[in-house]
């Protein structure tokens, strides 16, 4: 199964230092049948997209904690054995939850995929959507659309040979 591991830029380094995304379980997202439900779509390019943006919302609530993070959404997509994935019954269909998935045990940076990341462009967007994200949580439309803002950029894809680069 494909997860979507939100991270910052810190983060990421550190997985490259230690060789390990952490030791688990880690909070990751994927196609889970509460973001098939809310999606409506069989297409799984579609629905892996889907889980790849709910990981970059997480990304950003990531950054909304670390001031001194980098301003740019990170994800790392892994592919982890359908075993390792649960999903919390009490929270499958919290509108806040779809997608979110629990990788048992730890996952090491080698099994990435792939790297999702902010291009340079996006920096200002991405700071202002991170301090906006309480005010949009409690219900300011003003701030939803500024978090929406950042939403907006494609995080680009990156091979994971390309990590040294990212994080240097």
């Amino acid at each position: 199964m494909r997860v979507y591991v939100p991270l910052t830029l810190p983060g990421l380094a550190e997985a490259y230092r230690t060789g390990a995304l952490g030791d688990g379980p880690l909070s990751a997202y994927a196609v889970t049948p509460a973001l098939r439900e809310w999606y409506l779509s069989d297409d799984l390019e579609e629905l892996e997209y889907a889980a790849l943006g709910r990981a970059a919302l997480a990304s950003l609530r990531l950054l909304a904690a670390d001031a001194g993070a980098p301003r740019r959404r990170v994800v790392v997509a892994v592919d982890v054995s359908d075993g390792a994935v649960s999903t919390g019954p009490d929270r499958g269909l919290d509108p806040a939850a779809l997608g979110e998935v629990r990788v048992a045990g730890g996952v090491r940076l080698a099994e990435a995929a792939a790297v999702h990341v902010d291009a340079a462009d996006a920096e200002a967007d991405v700071a202002a959507a991170a301090d906006a994200l309480p005010a949009a949580d409690g219900g300011d439309d003003d701030a939803r659309f500024t978090v929406d803002g950042a939403e907006d950029h494609e995080l680009l894809w990156y091979a994971t040979q390309e990590i040294p680069n990212l994080v240097g």
